[in-house]
């Protein structure tokens, strides 16, 4: 009730500020499709805007989205031209890796309704007559334009060939890496200085790949469009932008070319991201998909209209009539806060009254509700030939939105009582998790005794599938961006969430492949939440075996150091193509090679004989860089060390794979550990067998034991 009190206050006096200042706020959230308008190529996916086609054959087209209002950038009569700054995240992936790029740009443009052409010209413009000005991201290095190379950031104005340029590399950014990039670009109107900031991390880097002082008046009208462009070049680059913020302004500082005060402030339009205002760090809220609907954008034209006629009468009676306004409405918006705080108090009261809907109260705060219905009808009845996978506590089916076109993936879990804690599990901790290697949960549904989790469907399937059931094996290049992908994810869980997350059950079932072939991480059923630097509970091991470490069989004590051991099996399984447990036809263990039946100890034998790079996959037919396979080997048995203080931390395991640490040296001899069998055999008495069993072998002081096992929660 505190919070609820504090931020409508909070929002009064934003608002008095907002109205002084005549300002419009917009997030890419609350965008309708009626205040974008898109060209060529350009189209909505999923929440984000896509400027260019996802063919599977190469193609040369370009694409254009713009906000429909025109914002004002200079002064009427004068040389004055605004301050703005726009913060966005954006992807560049390619189905085919081999093919050539294109590129997109944030663009002001005078005009709404061209297209420029595909290839470098990036959907910008055929000649500089048009006019624009533009923050290039390109991957094509074409001589025509004087590119650098195929990785670099430019401002182009009123012409395709840059002005300025920026190697990306050198802030360690690879466009074509198909992982999220986040921009930042600001122009200060007072100072007339111009700087574009890149990065991987939410976090704005302290110097600017891009910083010059720059005469913005020479290059806009005084109304402009604001938006993005892109175009491919015989290629299958797609473009999508996540997530978009912008602010434009005029300062109160006096022109350095007039040397008097400007005109008052017109009315200017705001994509805000709040997070973005923060001198040094804008964190990228979840993309969503704007709503449609023309309802708010017609009305939102009609407050902006009334806004500069009521902001031009008072200019001319003076600041009292200003500051007149400003107090009858935050009068008016307190007695708005007075009635608000009644009626939530008495819809409190009324769900205090009403435990039995506890369950709904969890998760009231989670991603979009979905009717029964709307899934029903997504799935086609739930119909088996819409099955595309089977989790630990349920089956999960292709779904397709009737009222969007949107392909999604509906997870109906089990009716057991198990699963619906496992179920509770899942919504509570994925859904405030925001990565680019997690899967995104849509939203929920709890209607006629059914438990549904909507998913974004992802395209490639899961990692398993992709190296034991595609008819091409999966490129060495897509197997080390997958692991690394997946590094990011668990880094994220263990180290940047404000709870801990331990996974529980990471393996190469549970690892999607977008797309682009990007990883994410999904299936948060076993997962658990626990404080930072807090120790965690002791439960009933759960998980698959061949994934799980040795001392959570044994203590059923989860942690991040488990997941890491997880991890490994997952980086040996990639690198070898060969599954943690292998087993036949009759479900008997196939042995790898010597008494071996388990991939982390086969690998370890190799090692052992200095035949590491054996354990390489042998369907890659040798098509990779021996120094990135054996890294990646040696990395996977870091992780897979008997002790767990040995493992490396998944940051630690991204510095390594990327080369900025070194593997920790990882002796030739498996470490030898000591179990106790009796209590092996009572951890595993704890835990129940799937069906489909398998075999793990634990290392014991005397000898090899062998137990039957599989899934075990």
């Amino acid at each position: 009730m505190t919070k609820l009190v504090i931020s409508i206050f909070s929002f009064i006096a934003l608002f008095s500020v907002v109205t002084a200042t005549a300002v419009t706020q917009f997030d890419f959230s609350t965008l309708t499709l009626s205040n974008l308008k898109l060209l060529g190529d350009a189209h909505l996916n999923n929440g984000s805007v896509r400027l260019t086609r996802d063919l599977p054959v190469p193609n040369s087209g370009s694409g254009r989205a713009l906000y429909t209002k025109p914002i004002r950038f200079r002064s009427p009569g004068t040389n004055y031209p605004a301050t703005f700054s726009t913060f966005f995240s954006f992807s560049v992936t390619n189905l085919n890796p081999s093919s050539i790029g294109g590129g997109l740009a944030f663009l002001l443009s005078p005009d709404f309704d061209s297209l420029g052409s595909a290839g470098g010209f990036l959907g910008l413009s055929d000649s500089a007559a048009a006019g624009f000005f533009a923050v290039e991201f390109d991957t094509l290095m074409d001589v025509e334009f004087s590119d650098i190379n195929g990785n670099h950031v430019g401002l182009d104005l009123n012409s395709v060939v840059s002005s300025e340029v920026g190697n990306l590399a050198d802030v360690g950014v690879e466009l074509k890496s198909g992982d999220l990039v986040n921009a930042w670009i600001e122009y200060d109107g007072s100072t007339r200085i111009f700087n574009v900031s890149v990065s991987y991390s939410n976090l704005k880097p302290e110097n600017p790949i891009l910083s010059l002082p720059l005469d913005l008046d020479k290059y806009v009208n005084d109304f402009m469009y604001v938006g993005f462009s892109g175009s491919t070049q015989g290629s299958t680059e797609i473009h999508s932008v996540e997530w978009w913020s912008f602010t434009s302004s005029f300062d109160s500082a006096i022109s350095p070319n007039s040397g008097s005060s400007p005109p008052p402030p017109p009315p200017t339009v705001v994509f805000m991201n709040p997070a973005a205002n923060s001198a040094n760090s804008a964190k990228s809220p979840p993309p969503s998909l704007p709503p449609t609907g023309s309802n708010s954008a017609s009305s939102t034209s009609q407050k902006e209209s009334k806004s500069s006629s009521c902001h031009n009468q008072l200019c001319k009676q003076g600041p009292g009539a200003v500051a007149g306004v400003v107090t009858a409405s935050a009068f008016v918006f307190a007695l708005f806060a007075g009635g608000l705080i009644w009626f939530y108090s008495k819809k409190t009261k009324r769900v205090n009254a009403n435990k039995s809907d506890s369950f709904a109260s969890e998760i009231i705060k989670m991603p979009r509700e979905f009717t029964y219905k709307q899934l029903k009808q997504a799935t086609k009845c739930f119909n088996a030939n819409r099955v595309i996978g089977h989790g630990a506590f349920g089956t999960v089916y292709k779904g397709i939105l009737p009222e969007t076109g949107d392909i999604i993936a509906v997870k109906r879990c089990s009716h057991s009582s198990q699963g619906k804690d496992e179920f509770l599990s899942e919504l509570s901790i994925i859904g405030t998790l925001r990565h680019r290697n997690l899967v995104r949960l849509q939203g929920w549904c709890h209607e006629k005794g059914e438990i549904l989790l909507v998913y974004d469907l992802m395209p490639n399937g899961s990692l398993d599938k992709a190296l034991f059931e595609a008819r091409t094996p999966l490129p060495w290049p897509h197997r080390r961006k997958i692991l690394l992908g997946v590094a990011s994810a668990l880094a994220y869980l263990h180290q940047e969430c404000e709870n801990q997350v331990i996974h529980r059950d990471v393996k190469t079932s549970n690892i999607m492949l977008d797309e682009g072939f990007n990883a994410r991480l999904g299936d948060f059923g076993l997962a658990r939440q626990v404080e930072h630097d807090k120790s965690p509970d002791a439960t009933v091991a759960a998980g698959t075996m061949g994934y799980l470490a040795p001392e959570y069989l044994l203590t059923g004590r989860a942690t991040e150091k488990s997941d890491v051991f997880s991890y490994g099996a997952v980086v040996l399984e990639v690198a070898s193509g060969r599954r943690p447990i292998e087993r036949d036809a009759n479900n008997n263990n196939v042995k790898f090679g010597g008494s071996c039946s388990n991939l982390v100890e086969w690998v370890w034998g190799l090692h052992r004989e200095g035949r590491l790079l054996a354990a390489a996959d042998a369907m890659l037919g040798g098509e990779f860089e021996e120094s990135e396979m054996r890294l990646v080997l040696l990395v996977g048995l870091a992780c897979s060390h008997p002790d767990p203080s040995a493992r490396p931390t998944m940051r630690g395991v991204i510095q390594m794979l990327i080369g900025e640490a070194e593997v920790p040296i990882v002796p030739r001899a498996k470490p030898s550990t000591t179990f106790s069998t009796s209590d092996l055999l009572m951890t595993l008495q704890d835990s129940v067998s799937d069906c489909n069993a398998a075999i793990i072998t634990i290392s014991t002081s005397s000898s090899e034991k062998s137990f039957d096992g599989g899934d075990i929660v």
